[in-house]
């Protein structure tokens, strides 16, 4: 031990120290079953995944006893400071260290965006933000320490044995309270809110977590599983940093000769596998209730913008004046308004009154009531979806928002005929599927290229030459359920018109009318043992109705299989399905509130015009959200959805909504048994260790 104790400790022994343990750690396994946990180009393509948190805990715990077995060699062996493997050592755990750096910084940016800012949204918000507040400080504390420790491992000169002591004194003395063992405890306190009045299965923080995502979760870019994941994240990869600090800290102090420190390492190690396994325990209780829905917010209120966030169906059915001497043939009023509920036309125009004003119902009339004989109308401009920006009755009755009137309103008055025949002016609803109606619904499939073990990651809908098409977004399905980032992109739906030679009805797209201007709201979700690798619409009975194509998948190896055995499944009930009612609906984007989910699976909803009140049943609603539905941390999906969102007297939004993947099953203890781990009494050098210290098997740096 004699070059350690020399009054300046070269730096360069610390970093070959150090990199002999990250070798260890992040790629020296001898088990040929392990899988190699980080990797330069892994780590570019993104940060620390669900699994290899979990692979990680066991192997640093090993890496740690294997380099302390490593320092007690270094008092008998010259080291080998000036050799070319050592630079290449050097080289590519530098490269390793930034790679795994800059993921941790992603990892810890993560954790205040997706958890800290949706607290904003919680009743418990200053409860609760203060814990998480708390936690992060600490989480930062350690990753300062950690830094620090880079600086010194990273300078080109010798390191002064008094920085080097006060960092490993300042990193393990019980008597601080910045240490990071009590920092390490500081942390065990918060997570499982031991110090909280309140019952002991609501106080660790993955309980709150998620009682919080419940409601806010289309604030996270994540479902609520994976916002709990992404907070275990944080902790565990926080213990393992600082588990591998203080052992470092050990082998300094032990090096000066200030002790042998078997003991306290052992205790560290112990205390590791405590919390860890504990904090396992409770994500584990928590994810298995935890949702995996994921949906979009709306936007603000002023960011709405057809096309962009939102689409809709044209004049399907809409608000339209007429007398009702033009709804029959024999040119008489005596029947009454009420009378006109199913199917009319307009007959005739009669005597070329109001009739000739307006652009006529050129399709069925429906749903017509009387409420007073004059009125004063306000058309809309000619290129307008809307007949009327708003109707007067004389009575004092307006219909939709009275406003300036560009062009000018129009008198129209009902009237009588001799004595006994009061030809009315009613308000009705017309269908009329001309060539300003978008009414169309694509029923061809989207799916993803499974050929290229592409996945299903994402869902938005579009509107392209008047049909409404639901598109998917892919990415490329890796081991252990991740995702390439580098290949996402979204699928272009496969356009047509529906003018075009050789478009069906019923085959390529569904038209919607007043008899058939339903649609399902469900969750269809994958088998077991399968991904999410399309989605279409079709018809069951008059109802559209999702289904989604699902592939089997190997976990482990990231491919899918039996390709041609892929099924298209989907909800068929149709006997016990409720309809969501939509009581005095007006414009979506008019909404004071932002729309919450009010439909539950298996229900549907049919597409109704506005309130007659509100808006003279001018708009189509529900409006489809158009914003694009992914995770900010892709995952494959075992689902997807349509469902409903909205407000009291709002049409709401009908919405995609994902299921991403359910890793419970995937989630193992991250040290395993302590059967498991090695002592360090127990360790000697194994073939992983002579492997990576062996000049001919290190890997070349370009």
């Amino acid at each position: 031990m004699a070059f350690f104790k020399r009054i300046k400790y070269p730096v360069t022994a610390f970093k070959w120290l150090l990199s002999a343990m990250l070798l260890l750690l992040l790629g020296g396994s001898s088990d040929p079953s392990m899988p190699r946990i980080v990797a330069v180009q892994a780590l570019e393509i993104s940060y620390p995944g669900l699994i290899t948190v979990f692979h990680l805990g066991k192997e640093v715990v090993s890496g740690v006893v294997e380099a302390w077995d490593l320092l007690e060699d270094v008092g008998n062996v010259t080291l080998p400071f000036q050799k070319n493997r050592d630079k290449k050592i050097l080289q590519r755990i530098n490269a390793l260290a930034s790679q795994i750096s800059m993921s941790q910084i992603s990892m810890s940016d993560d954790f205040r965006r997706y958890v800290e800012e949706a607290v904003l949204h919680s009743a418990e918000r200053n409860k609760f933000i203060a814990r998480l507040e708390r936690l992060h400080e600490s989480i930062a504390w350690i990753k300062r320490r950690e830094e620090t420790m880079q600086v010194m491992l990273a300078a080109n000169d010798s390191v002064e044995q008094l920085t080097l002591n006060q960092f490993a004194l300042a990193t393990v003395d019980l008597s601080k309270t910045d240490s990071i063992i009590e920092l390490l405890h500081r942390i065990e306190t918060l997570v499982t809110g031991e110090h909280l009045v309140m019952p002991s299965h609501q106080r660790d923080i993955f309980y709150q977590m998620n009682e919080v995502a419940k409601s806010t979760i289309c604030t996270f870019g994540l479902s609520a599983q994976q916002v709990l994941y992404l907070l275990y994240e944080a902790i565990a990869m926080t213990e393992l940093k600082g588990y591998l600090m203080m052992q470092f800290a050990y082998m300094v102090l032990r090096a000066q000769g200030n002790g042998n420190f078997t003991v306290e390492s052992t205790a560290r190690k112990n205390e590791l596998q405590t919390r860890l396994n504990r904090t396992h325990e409770l994500l584990q209780r928590t994810m298995e209730q935890t949702s995996r829905d994921y949906w979009r917010c709306d936007p603000e209120r002023q960011a709405h913008r057809e096309n962009e966030t939102y689409l809709q169906f044209t004049r399907l059915l809409q608000g339209y004046i007429e007398n009702e001497v033009d709804m029959n043939t024999e040119n008489t009023c005596r029947e009454t308004c009420a009378h006109y509920q199913y199917g009319h036309r307009q007959e005739q125009c009669y005597k070329e009154l109001y009739c000739t004003r307006q652009p006529k119902c050129a399709g069925r009339i429906y749903d017509c009531e009387y409420v007073d004989s004059d009125m004063w109308i306000c058309p809309s401009a000619p290129q307008s979806q809307r007949r009327y920006e708003y109707i007067e009755y004389e009575n004092g009755m307006v219909r939709g928002r009275k406003g300036y009137c560009p062009r000018g309103t129009t008198k129209v008055d009902s009237w009588w005929r001799w004595i006994f025949w009061h030809c009315s002016y009613c308000f009705c609803v017309c269908d009329d599927n001309g060539p300003r109606s978008d009414r169309f619904v694509s029923l061809r499939e989207a799916v993803s290229d499974i050929a290229q073990n592409k996945v299903v990651t994402g869902l938005r809908f579009v509107k392209h030459d008047r049909v409404i098409h639901l598109a998917v977004q892919q990415g490329t399905l890796m081991p252990q359920g991740e995702i390439d980032n580098r290949t996402l992109e979204w699928v272009p739906p496969r356009m047509f018109s529906v003018l075009s030679k050789g478009i069906r009805d019923g085959l390529d797209y569904h038209t919607l009318t007043y008899d058939n201007r339903s649609m399902d709201l469900d969750d269809v979700q994958v088998y077991p043992g399968y991904v999410l690798t399309g989605v279409r619409f079709r018809l069951l009975g008059t109802h559209l109705n999702l289904m989604i194509r699902m592939t089997e998948m190997n976990f482990t190896s990231g491919q899918l299989m039996d390709l041609d055995k892929s099924i298209w499944i989907g909800n068929d009930n149709t006997i016990g399905r409720t309809e969501l009612v939509l009581k005095q609906p007006d414009v979506p984007t008019k909404a004071q509130s932002k729309s919450i989910p009010d439909s539950t699976n298996g229900q549907y909803i049919r597409f109704t015009p506005t309130d007659r009140e509100a808006d003279a049943a001018q708009t189509t609603v529900p409006f489809l959200d158009a914003q694009p539905v992914y995770t900010h941390r892709p995952v494959p999906l075992s689902g997807a959805g349509i469902f409903h969102k909205g407000q009291p007297k709002s049409g709401g939004f009908l919405a995609p909504k994902l299921l991403t993947y359910d890793f419970t099953t995937h989630i193992q203890h991250p040290l395993g048994a302590n059967s498991e781990l090695p002592e360090l009494s127990a360790v000697s050098h194994n073939a992983a260790l002579s492997t990576a210290l062996a000049e001919d098997s290190l890997p070349s740096i370009n």
